[in-house]
């Protein structure tokens, strides 16, 4: 049972009435066409809750695997957009304890507190800016400001999807911006990233040899294992694969050229389109390594909605 789903609105509990394998792989299509347009917000409330764009895709991915499970079950969601931002959420707190960050309670005031709970201008501009920002609100706070601030959910929703008192909900807005405020003022003076010298040059040997169209030398780098996810789209595993199909299809285009950078203080390539004179990032790829060998490939090419609010600097 997925905690916080079968007593919101719009979600039959599992029980008699449980699908069979038809049903379910109709539902799974519907969910699917339902999460492919949902996506980026689902990545925007996510990215901002987990502080990291990697991170929020991490939990986005989880929501669909526990939706997927629920339809299972028998859910028969009739709101599937507040349906899966529940699950969202719920995934980005479980996220956020297996973590282990420790947020002080909320203790919600009075609702007279605060008069006008409308987002301003700079309310709106502070939501959509730095994600690494959110980490300095109380996990209550940081996901009501989002979902108000953001993408742009009444009280009244919020008070159903949280399952919160709406005095809860105002009190939470009210401290949750103020919070934001002085959080991104102090990111502001923040210094880049700095990676060191063997990371560094690991990262640039693989961008100099995939910016040369050297494909042979990148199959060269690739474990035995090495699996790739190109997000929003396929999954591959092996060398083999990855050479015939990811490595073939970007030497047949050329929107592209990598550079080493920090992404939400991770290190990753971003990607510019040479066409483009302004260079701005187009999207990223994240890698994982075991020694000096390739082991995963995160590619957001197809997800280019990532790049909302992330950190990202070109250090080569």
């Amino acid at each position: 049972m997925l905690r916080g789903v079968d007593d919101t609105e719009g979600y039959r509990r599992p029980g008699r009435d449980r699908m069979g394998g038809s049903q379910i792989e109709a539902a799974r299509h519907d969910l699917e066409a339902v999460l492919a347009e949902m996506r980026p917000k689902l990545h925007r409330y996510c990215a901002r809750m987990t502080g990291s764009v990697f991170d929020g895709e991490d939990v986005v991915q989880e929501t669909l695997a526990k939706a997927v499970e629920a339809l299972g079950a028998g859910a028969r969601p009739n709101n599937a957009e507040a349906w899966l931002m529940r699950i969202a959420h719920n995934a980005a707190i479980d996220f956020l304890r297996a973590r282990a960050r420790r947020d002080a309670p909320l203790v919600a005031g009075p609702a007279d507190e605060v008069a006008d709970l409308s987002p301003t201008a700079e309310e709106r501009h502070l939501a959509a800016a730095n994600l690494r920002a959110f980490l300095a609100l109380p996990t209550v706070q940081r996901s009501c400001v989002i979902l108000m601030d953001l993408l742009g959910y009444s009280q009244a929703e919020l008070v159903g999807m949280l399952h919160m008192t709406l005095p809860a909900v105002k009190a939470a807005l009210h401290r949750g911006r103020a919070r934001l405020r002085d959080a991104a003022a102090s990111l502001e003076q923040t210094p880049a990233p700095v990676l060191g010298a063997a990371e560094r040059a690991l990262y640039l040997r693989y961008v100099d040899r995939f910016n040369a169209r050297d494909f042979d030398a990148i199959r060269d780098m690739l474990a035995e294992e090495v699996w790739l996810d190109m997000v929003a789209r396929t999954r591959m595993k092996g060398p083999a694969e990855l050479r015939d199909r990811y490595l073939k299809n970007y030497g047949q285009s050329d929107d592209w050229r990598f550079a080493l950078g920090v992404v939400d203080g991770r290190p990753a390539l971003v990607v510019h389109d040479p066409a483009d004179p302004a260079r701005r990032i187009a999207y990223f790829v994240e890698l994982e390594w075991s020694g000096d060998r390739l082991t995963r490939i995160r590619d957001f090419r197809y997800a280019r909605y990532v790049t909302d609010g992330a950190q990202a600097h070109i250090l080569a």
